[in-house]
């Protein structure tokens, strides 16, 4: 039996999915947010409403895919967070150098400045490079995995949808905050209200356990989680276009902890882990092999987004047509890339 054939295939494709959804977002942000970090209020940027909400559904599928395989914890603690810590966090330190030195060259910043960002990595990853907050998150939430996995060895179905029920509950909280500023408990000297608990990715984490112990969703209720969610997720982020004062404003609907985006992610898990599709064809370990490779792919891809935009935005044509051939081009491009830098000794410890 080939490797290939002895993995779970499906969790491969919602990862390379994850990764290209990522590629996406990225490759829309230049298109709705101004130079001066404002909303871009023309036509485009309802399309982009439409063509990009999907894509706030891929850090989701991330970390719903680190619950299903990670959750309970198995072995050691030690082990545990030694091997976390090879697997991630070498190849964040050097990925964010090598992005400290890129914006010194692009950006003609002096050498001083260059080490300065380097030295600033144990702080905050050293540079503008914002989606490395994945990193950090990750890293949170395995400081968890030893804390929460005796309860869920013992939790029932029951249990656990109660607890995801809160969490859905917490998950509102940005729209209750446009009626009501202030809620359970909510005050300027209590950072940490009732439903805090219960609010962040620690849901996905432990929805990803969930659907590995208890299965999927069927596949209508999955799908119509996926439609409702994405519908809600794109038709408010377009009723903010031309009122929201700030990107994060616009972007509401976007948070990857709101409900919609929840039940849009969860649906889309779902219906992908209930495929039954061959796993021994070329397309599979292609897809595989991606898949090994996508935290370095994650890590480095935003400099292949930058420079495919300097050369396609405003040349080719409209958003829908410039933004998948953005993605598309970078992400093959960073799978090559990634593919030739594995090809040296013991790669996969300090690449990712």
């Amino acid at each position: 039996m080939s490797p290939t054939a002895r993995r779970e295939f499906t969790p491969d494709i919602i990862r390379v999915l994850a990764c290209f959804l990522v590629m996406w977002q990225h490759a829309s942000e230049s298109y709705y947010i101004a130079a001066d970090l404002s909303p871009v209020r023309e036509s485009s940027t309802a399309i982009i409403g439409f063509i990009t909400s999907l894509c706030r559904a891929a850090v989701p599928l991330f970390v719903m895919t680190s619950g299903y395989f990670l959750l309970p914890m198995r072995g050691s603690t030690s082990e545990f967070f030694r091997r976390r810590a090879t697997r991630i966090v070498l190849p964040f330190v050097l990925w964010a150098a090598v992005y400290a030195i890129y914006f010194m060259v692009s950006q003609h910043q002096s050498l001083s400045q260059c080490l300065v960002n380097i030295a600033h990595i144990p702080v905050n990853y050293g540079t503008e490079i914002g989606h490395m907050w994945y990193v950090y998150m990750l890293i949170g939430l395995y400081l968890l995995v030893p804390v929460i996995s005796p309860w869920l060895q013992t939790a029932s179905r029951t249990t656990l949808r109660c607890y995801l029920g809160i969490w859905l509950l917490a998950s509102s909280l940005p729209y209750i905050h446009l009626v009501f500023l202030e809620v359970l408990g909510e005050c300027y000297w209590n950072p940490t209200p009732m439903l805090y608990y219960f609010t962040g990715f620690a849901g996905y984490f432990i929805l990803g356990f969930y659907i590995r112990k208890f299965g999927d969703f069927r596949r209508i209720p999955s799908l119509l989680m996926l439609a409702c969610g994405y519908a809600a997720t794109a038709l408010v982020f377009n009723s903010r276009i031309a009122t929201a004062p700030t990107v994060a404003d616009l972007e509401l609907s976007w948070q990857q902890c709101s409900v919609n985006v929840e039940f849009m992610s969860c649906g889309l898990f779902c219906l992908i882990h209930s495929l039954r599709v061959q796993a021994d064809s070329l397309l599979a370990h292609i897809t595989t092999d991606i898949a090994r490779k996508g935290y370095a792919i994650y890590l480095v891809h935003l400099i292949l987004i930058i420079e495919m935009a300097s050369i396609v935005k405003g040349h080719i044509g409209p958003v829908y047509v410039e933004i998948p051939v953005i993605t598309l081009a970078a992400f093959l491009l960073t799978y090559m890339l990634i593919s030739i830098l594995y090809r040296l000794p013991k790669a996969d410890k300090w690449v990712g």
